[in-house]
């Protein structure tokens, strides 16, 4: 199986900040989207960062309220682990289990196409596990 396979099912919408934005801003779209984690790209391409609902909680535990006024930049994780769609869906939750992280951005052709996390991952492997119990009781049941 292929990160392919999870996108496909998932969708390819990605939410992005530019790293200009506040850290408020950033509040803003996660809880507008609902969502853990967003890529920071200026041009809506390339991926410059990923800032999580973590990185806020933890700049806010020792920055303070003044954080909320910061630039997304100040917090954001610059190195980026990033896959492609023919990746192996083992290795990237391999990679994300022993990196501890839980959202990993998708480049097609160098450029963002989705981003996948942890959660997408665990849901599509028990999607396909039930699938195959179903087809075994069925051929059984013959």
């Amino acid at each position: 199986m292929r990160i392919a396979d999870v996108v496909k099912r998932k969708g390819v919408a990605v939410v992005t900040v530019r790293s200009d934005a506040t850290v408020r801003e950033l509040l803003a779209l996660l809880a507008e989207h609902r969502i853990g984690a967003v890529v920071v790209s200026d041009d809506g391409a390339g991926v410059h960062g990923i800032v999580s609902e973590r990185d806020v909680v933890r700049h806010l535990h020792t920055d303070g309220a003044d954080l909320l006024d910061a630039p997304v930049q100040r917090i954001m994780t610059a190195e980026v682990h990033t896959c492609t769609p023919e990746d192996s869906l083992e290795d990237m939750a391999a990679l994300m289990t022993d990196r501890r992280i839980r959202h990993v951005p998708v480049l097609v052709d160098g450029a963002l196409g989705a981003i996948v996390s942890i959660g997408d991952i665990v849901k599509f492997r028990i999607d396909t596990l039930q699938a195959e119990r179903d087809q075994l009781r069925d051929y059984i049941q013959q």
